[in-house]
């Protein structure tokens, strides 16, 4: 890779979004970042900025919204035109299933597309989108590169007992163990921690990943030793509009005695639950925070009560705990949030400097006070970068 002219394009494709990241060089520097959202339900809107945040692009499709394919051909034609001297040398991609076998970057072709559809069952809202992007990617620059960097990669090292369910062999011999999430976030996290205090290269560490999607690792020397997610990203902590962890008595009881089928009882655990579902709402927590409305409080609390219970959970998994890091969305923004938090694990040794929260730090900062037992630090989440990172080695070993 040419350390100056080459560039990695990084895409994160969701149900109805496409993320789009430029980074220049052998140094990754940024030099696009942009969005296609709406997809499919328009009116579809598309905007990028560069580095300094400055906008150098917009449009909405009001009639004819787009798809997947029709939204990677605005983005390569709009790269194209932002290139500049530049060559586009490989596109990294963000996969949110990697299953058993892909602990790792993994080079994309076709046999590692069609191993990857047979896992679609494990994430079916959002592997097919995943896999969209790439095939659309493939069609239009065939002879370009792709990596596949998997959010389950990061978790593939934790002890066996913390993958393990309960159930006989028959039935997790099928892949039915927990995987975890959000493990690009993660792996960001566990090597960019130590940067910023050397001593917490080896340190037991909770990070707490809080968006729309959200869950929590339990990390030991920036390895992965236990996560709040398990078989599918619905497991865990409530979230924007998933459930997060539910009796399986609860389905059962919804399947058999109010007649519901899996399509309706799947709706309501992924899109219908969460903090929409409780506040009736909102699934957005800056709106849910300034509603005076008792049920906007009543999901901000489940919120808060449930990171506290998984904290305790994770730190016993540690045998301690000497930091917490906050980052996602919710986790980097809210700072009632980030104080709820800390104030409820004063009994684990947290100390939060008040104004230090408040105020709100947009890069890698610590907000406890300096004689605080565990360490608590908002950790802005940077996906991308790794999945470059992980693309930009691939292609030099390659």
């Amino acid at each position: 890779m040419d350390a100056q002219h080459d560039c990695i394009v990084v895409i994160n494709a969701g149900s109805s979004s496409i993320k789009f990241t430029l980074f220049a060089g052998a140094a990754l520097d940024l030099l696009v970042k942009g969005s296609i959202d709406n997809l499919y339900s328009g009116p579809t809107r598309f905007i990028a900025r560069d580095a300094g945040g400055a906008t150098l692009g917009e449009r909405t499709w009001d009639d004819a919204p787009l798809d997947h394919a029709a939204g990677m051909r605005h983005l390569v034609d709009f790269v194209e035109q932002r290139l500049d001297g530049h060559r586009v040398a490989a596109v990294g991609h963000r996969i949110v299933h990697g299953g058993m076998h892909y602990s790792g970057p993994q080079a994309l072709d076709g046999t590692v597309l069609a191993a990857l559809d047979a896992l679609v069952p494990l994430a079916p809202l959002h592997l097919p989108h995943n896999l969209a992007a790439v095939r659309a990617m493939m069609a239009m620059a065939p002879g370009v590169p792709q990596t596949g960097c998997f959010d389950t990669a990061f978790h593939t090292a934790q002890p066996a007992l913390a993958q393990a369910f309960a159930l006989p062999a028959s039935i997790t011999g099928h892949g039915i163990r927990r995987y975890g999430f959000h493990g690009l976030s993660y792996e960001y996290i566990a090597s960019r921690l130590p940067q910023a205090d050397a001593r917490l290269s080896e340190a037991k560490v909770v990070a707490a990943h809080l968006g729309n999607g959200a869950s929590m690792c339990a990390m030991a020397a920036g390895r992965s030793m236990a996560s709040t997610m398990g078989f599918t990203a619905v497991d865990g902590l409530p979230m924007g509009t998933r459930c997060g962890t539910l009796d399986p008595g609860v389905v059962l009881y919804l399947i058999d005695e109010l007649g519901w089928d899996v399509a309706a009882v799947q709706k309501l655990l992924y899109q219908q639950s969460g903090l929409l579902g409780v506040s009736g709402i909102s699934s957005d927590m800056r709106v849910l925070e300034r509603s005076d409305a008792p049920a906007a409080r009543l999901a901000i609390d489940l919120l808060v009560y449930r990171i506290g219970r998984e904290l305790g959970s994770l730190a016993a998994a540690l045998g301690g705990l000497d930091a917490l890091v906050f980052s996602g969305g919710i986790g980097e923004n809210s700072v009632a949030l980030r104080a709820a938090v800390c104030r409820d694990a004063a009994w684990l040794g947290v100390a939060l400097d008040p104004a230090a929260n408040a105020a709100n730090p947009r890069e890698v900062a610590r907000i406890s006070t300096p004689d605080s037992k565990v360490a608590v630090w908002v950790l802005p989440a940077n996906e991308e970068l790794m999945i470059a990172r992980h693309t930009l080695a691939l292609l030099q070993q390659g």
